[in-house]
This record gives structure tokens, sequence and C-alpha cells, in this order.
């Protein structure tokens, strides 16, 4: 360990140094250093004041026996600031990492780009984000944001799949709280502007918020088990099947269709014991994301949370659903989406804040994905939700309803109240209330089923709770060898960003 390595500036501030994040990340002993020697950019190399590794350390290790490429910013080294040498290393190793098709993870504590270095300052900042760009799509990263994280470096850990922090120790803003004050006269903390906790729950940049760091890290050890080196990574099947009890569907099958109650637990159950690890678990909570493993197998979840607007897609679950499913698609990680939705958020809020533009994201990427995509209808599917939750239409291999799922353009009442407002109108004010509670009944057991969709092929076939679970580990099997290579005649998409 070298001499420049001062823990005690950062345990005064009650938190771990740079080293020893590292250390708490990898197995015990596997930590190589690379770029040790290197100092700041321009700097005499014979000079007692250099900066010592450019304030960042960069090396590869592994994660229960998995290799990774690792950095992490020593705020004790002039407060973590990225100069040119500095940017170049972090860029070089995640270079590496896409050579080696090997996931990066990036610890940030850092109080931006270095100011005396002028615009190569700038320069190290835009080599890494080139290379973050680069990495995307081929190998995880993730990112660990444990100190500041400002200005133009804010940006890479944004470009990265996940974002972990910890409340009151790590922070992110692109200016901080004396600029705004000077420009805006608004006075905010930096807990306000750039905390962990509102971007958890406000933002939604930060996917993990984590209590401390040693928890952190191990949340970035079990991600890391979750996920495959690369998108080259073989593809694994399903070991063999084991049983498991699902109550809290059977549950489901006698609840009132308007009755909340938690996805997670239908989740949890039908998934290997302890397996599911939730993502953005505190922001658009409307939508529940994540890994779980379906007799060991590695899936992603996305499912309809009814604890939170009865399930409604908005603005916000629109967007983190969709780049959920992105990701799983990039890795060829299964898909199970599980559908229990009224629509679309309604209000002039949600329309004039774009829900057109955010619910067409998801359309784009359930419709674009190529990976294995189940679909499970728990309760309902009304309207454009339905469509765009991983619909038949949009291309899904499987899609399967319980016994007494909905798919329907509506609820009964909202249907009824359109198709019969001018007759019941034409009644005497006595009569309307019988007339439309029998058009609701007789609307209900016409439409407010799946035998429609079964009928025309949108669905596939109705499955028992008791046999879901089952049913799922079959279809994980029958596709393992789908071909999940993209349409190599287009470039990409326009999604609607």
């Amino acid at each position: 360990m070298s001499q420049h390595y001062l823990l005690d500036k950062q345990h005064q501030k009650g938190k771990y140094h740079a080293i020893e994040r590292i250390l708490l990340l990898l197995d015990k002993g596997s930590f190589c250093e690379i770029g040790k020697h290197i100092g700041g950019f321009g700097e005499d190399l014979r000079a007692e004041d250099k900066t010592p590794y450019d304030g960042v350390i960069t090396g590869f290790g592994t994660v229960n026996g998995r290799q990774v490429f690792v950095f992490s910013q020593d705020f004790t080294v002039r407060g973590g600031s990225i100069g040119k040498n500095h940017g170049r290393k972090i860029a070089r190793l995640i270079e590496m990492a896409i050579a080696a098709k090997k996931p990066v993870i990036g610890i940030y504590d850092s109080g931006g780009a270095r100011i005396d270095e002028g615009v190569s300052s700038l320069g190290g900042c835009g080599e890494m984000m080139f290379q973050n760009i680069q990495a995307s799509g081929v190998i995880p990263q993730i990112s660990v944001v444990l100190g500041p994280c400002a200005g133009a470096a804010s940006y890479s850990p944004a470009i990265t799949d996940f974002v972990f922090s910890v409340r009151k120790v790590g922070y992110m803003f692109i200016t901080g709280p004396d600029v705004i004050k000077s420009v805006t006269g608004e006075e905010r903390s930096t807990e306000e502007l750039g905390g962990a906790q509102c971007h958890a729950e406000t933002s939604g940049v930060v996917h993990f918020l984590c209590k401390h760091e040693k928890e952190c890290f191990g949340q970035v050890r079990t991600l890391i088990d979750m996920l495959p080196d690369s998108n080259e990574a073989p593809k694994t099947a399903p070991q063999s099947y084991t049983e498991k009890k699902c109550p809290s569907l059977e549950q489901l099958m006698t609840m009132p269709i308007k009755q909340s109650y938690d996805v997670g637990n239908i989740i949890r159950d039908l998934m290997d014991d302890n397996s599911f690890l939730e993502v953005h678990k505190h922001f658009a909570r409307s939508i529940v994301v994540g890994f779980a493993k379906l007799c060991g197998k590695t899936v992603g979840i996305v499912a309809n949370q009814p604890m939170y607007n009865g399930g409604a897609l908005d603005c916000d679950s629109s967007d983190k659903a969709a780049r959920f499913v992105r990701f799983c698609d990039e890795f060829h990680i299964p898909v199970l989406t599980f559908v229990d939705t009224p629509g679309y958020l309604p209000g002039v809020e949600q329309e004039h804040n774009g829900i057109i533009r955010h619910g067409a994201k998801l359309l784009v990427a359930y419709g674009e994905a190529s990976t294995v995509r189940l679909t499970v209808v728990l309760r309902k599917a009304y309207g454009g939700a339905y469509i765009a939750m991983g619909s038949k239409h949009m291309g899904v291999d499987l899609v399967y309803v319980l016994p007494t799922a909905q798919i329907a353009v509506m609820g009964a009442e909202g249907a009824v109240k359109t198709l019969y407002r001018r007759s019941a109108s034409a009644l005497p004010e006595e009569e309307r209330a019988e007339y439309m509670a029998e058009k609701t009944r007789e609307y209900e057991e016409a439409f407010m089923n799946a035998d429609i969709a079964l009928a025309n092929g949108y669905a596939d076939m109705p499955v028992s709770p008791t046999k879901l679970r089952k049913r799922l580990y079959q279809d994980l099997l029958l596709l393992q060898n789908k071909n999940t290579a993209a349409n190599s005649l287009k470039k990409h998409g326009n999604i609607p960003l």
C-alpha cells in the first residue's frame, strides 16, 4: 500500500478511504493496482509535491471469484478532482474492461473537474465519459457515489447501468448550492439539492439507496452475481425444477378487482427464495423492476404495483421500466412481466409532462427487444397500458393469463358510462341507476375477462396459480437457445427520448 493513502482524512469524515472501499468490494487479496505511478498532467516527475496516482486508484480483482475492473477516486488527493491524467486513467481502465469483456465498477468521490488544468481537465472528463458510452451494452457498468460527484463529472455515473449511493454520504449535482444561490437567489443545502435520497426518490438517478458503505458494497457484490460478464457471455439454462407454493397468487384469485396488494409478495413467492433484488425501489413506485433467480437462472422482473396509483403507468414509471427492459435485452436476460394495471395515469400534469412521449418509450423498449419475454396478466390489463406492458402485439414470446384476469379497453363502469350515456339520460331519473347497473353487469359478463384475447391469440393460455412457476420454468427451457441477436441491417431506432 502506497504511503500516499492517507486513511485518517476520510475516517475523520466518517467515510472509508478509496483503497479501503476497493478492499471492501473485492475478494480478499485479489486486487491488482495499475497506473500507480501516473501523476498530474504536466507535472515535473522530480518534484516533491506531485499529485500521487493523480487522485484515482485503478486496477482489477475478483467479486466472488469473478473478474471485475474497478476505479476509486481519492478525495484526500486534491479533493478527488478530475485532471487530464485522472480522466485518462479511468478511460483506459474502461477500455481494458471492454476488451476483456468484464464488468467495471466506479467509485466516485470527487469535487469535479480540476480548475487549474483548465480545459485539459474537461478533456479528462470527456475521455472517461466517451468510454462509458462505448462500454454501454457491451459490459455491465456499476457506479458507487460515496461523496461529491459534481459538475461535468456527474454525467459519468449517469451514463452507467446502475448507480449506488449512501444516505448523507453521496451527493450529485451539476451546479452546487453556492452557484444556484448567486444565480437564482434560491438557498438549498447540499443534501436537499443533490443528496442520495432525493436522487433515489425524486430524480431517479440513484438505483440503490443504502444506509452505509458496507451495506452498499454488499449489494454491489449481490448485483454482480446476477449479471453476465458481457453481452457475449454464454447463455445458461435453468437448473432442475424445484416446486414452491405461491399463497399470495392464490389469494389474488378471490380479491376484489380494485383492492390493492403488494406485487412484491407475488414475485418473491414465484422466484427462488431470497433471490429478488429490486432496482429503483424508491423511484416511480407504481412499477417494480429488479432481478431474481428462477431455478438458478437470472431473470429480469417488470411488474405493476397496485399499492401505488393502482399500478397505473405514469411518466416516471414508463421511463423506469423502459430502461430496465433495454438493459435486460442488451445482455440477453429474459424479461418476465406481471401485469395488473388500469391504464395510464390520467391528469393535466401527466399530459403536460409528456405522458405520450414517456409512455412511448415503454412501447419501443418491448417492441425492440429480442431477448426472451414472457408475460403474465395477473388481474387486469386495460387500455394502452395493456399494449405497452409486454403484450403479444409487441412481439413477446408467450402471454399467459390467470383464470380471473381481465383484458379490456377500460373498466366496466367507465365503458358503460361512455356507451350508454345518451340512452340513460332519456330515461326517468329514478330508473337510470338500475339501468346502468344492469348494463354494467352485461358488459362485465361479455367483456371483463380474457376470452376475446385468448380466442384471437393475444394470450396463449390460462394458467392456474399453482402451475405458474413451473410454466415459466418450462418456457425458459424451451426458449433458452432463442436467437436474441438484433436486426443487423438496422443501426438503431429513434426512441422518443
